[in-house]
């Protein structure tokens, strides 16, 4: 039935239920429209049928939506992947890609220092799916062949770590999993597709926290998954479906906003950072500082070739004090601000240990290189030497406390 019914002699009470929706014509809105509502009408009931067995028509916005298709087209062509599928947030679209491609009995390859939240998953998945996984540091090749079995399903690595700021050898370590035919998943939230295009460097996967660069304004969650071939979208896809976890049209309507200055954010992200890196790595109250544009920087190499634009937003360092300087720090910032996540416009501060992390005993954390003292720094876009004026008061404080 059509939903004209501007001609029909409609009571006030149904008219009320059925307003017009003119259509446009000879202009297009400049900006993605955003379709909130969740179903779609058709004329047809044979219409109907086809787009229930799985037609591109959009019928229920589980399965598909105008603005969230536009999110998942937009990054997957700035990721360089065949498609996308966007998620309720960063850890939906993790579990999508893990629920995808491991059973019972399944081995993971991973790298020691990813995100807790991916850390709690994967142990949460050995406990009740009896899923094994390999912890290996990122950037030796040699070491993820040797932990390669027959029932290996994944390898799973991070552009940049969070909280510690290892790079992986993306290209070295993909080519391994590859020969053995294993997929490899890259979560590049740190980096974001300005500085690193890891479908390029041959990952299989490239997973988002649509959260923090890709929108950036802190008033938004989602999570996005952008995938090489159409066949493992296509696998993937079919279980975002039926688990549900997609995002809402008002937050990929955001995030598609905030990811039009991007290009703009991401520059001035990493000068700022790398500026702080510097100045942070000199003083007498900060013990260490890992940052992957500083020439100390375990992975600096690394970062050359893979992260030629920059190397990231995030800047952690070690007080000299420990835990109660870390303390004394966060709280006596007035610029940053002490909260968690990342990617915003503003500059936050956390304790990873006490957040980010807190799934990790104290042999994790030491393993994944995240101290007591340890203190992630999300930087901003403010001017960099109101942040620098800010951190300096702060050390002072932190100093005294240690």
């Amino acid at each position: 039935m059509s939903d004209d019914t501007n001609s029909l002699p409609l009571r006030p009470e149904t008219f009320a239920v059925h307003p017009p929706q003119p259509e446009i014509t000879g202009s297009r809105p400049l900006g993605v429209p955003l379709h909130q509502g969740h179903v779609f009408a058709f004329d047809s009931a044979d219409a109907l049928a086809a787009a229930m067995d799985g037609s591109d028509t959009y019928v229920y916005s589980r399965h598909g939506n105008p603005t969230v298709r536009a999110l998942e087209q937009a990054v997957a062509r700035l990721e360089g992947g065949a498609a996308a599928l966007s998620y309720a947030s960063g850890m939906g679209a993790i579990n999508g890609v893990l629920l995808t491609l491991l059973g019972s009995g399944a081995h993971v390859i991973a790298q020691t220092c990813v995100y807790g939240g991916t850390y709690a998953v994967l142990t949460d998945l050995a406990a009740r799916w009896g899923v094994e996984v390999t912890y290996v540091c990122g950037t030796d090749p040699d070491e993820v062949r040797a932990a390669l079995r027959p029932e290996t399903r994944l390898l799973y690595l991070e552009t940049i770590a969070n909280p510690t700021g290892r790079v992986s050898d993306l290209a070295a370590l993909a080519a391994v999993a590859a020969e053995a035919g294993v997929p490899t998943a890259v979560d590049n939230t740190f980096a974001s597709p300005l500085l690193c295009r890891p479908i390029e460097h041959g990952a299989d996967i490239v997973i988002h926290s649509a959260t923090k660069y890709l929108a950036g304004h802190a008033d938004v969650l989602g999570g996005i998954a952008v995938f090489k071939d159409e066949e493992l979208y296509g696998r993937a896809r079919h279980h975002a479906v039926e688990q549900g976890a997609i995002t809402d049209p008002f937050a990929a309507w955001l995030t598609l906003r905030g990811m039009q200055t991007l290009p703009l954010r991401i520059e001035r992200h990493c000068a700022n950072a790398a500026e702080l890196a510097r100045r942070l790595e000199a003083h007498p109250a900060v013990a260490a500082v890992r940052h992957p544009s500083l020439p100390s920087h375990p992975d600096h190499a690394i970062a050359a070739r893979l992260l030629p634009s920059g190397g990231g937003g995030v800047v952690s360092f070690d007080l000299a004090g420990g835990r109660e300087a870390g303390r004394a720090l966060m709280e006596a910032v007035r610029v940053a601000t002490l909260s968690v996540s990342l990617g915003d416009v503003r500059t936050l501060v956390m304790h990873p240990a006490s957040t980010s992390h807190r799934q990790l005993d104290a042999a994790a954390l030491e393993t994944a290189g995240i101290g007591p003292g340890t203190v992630r720094l999300s930087v901003g876009v403010e001017h960099v030497e109101d942040l620098w004026a800010d951190l300096e008061q702060a050390l002072e404080r932190a100093a005294k406390a240690g």
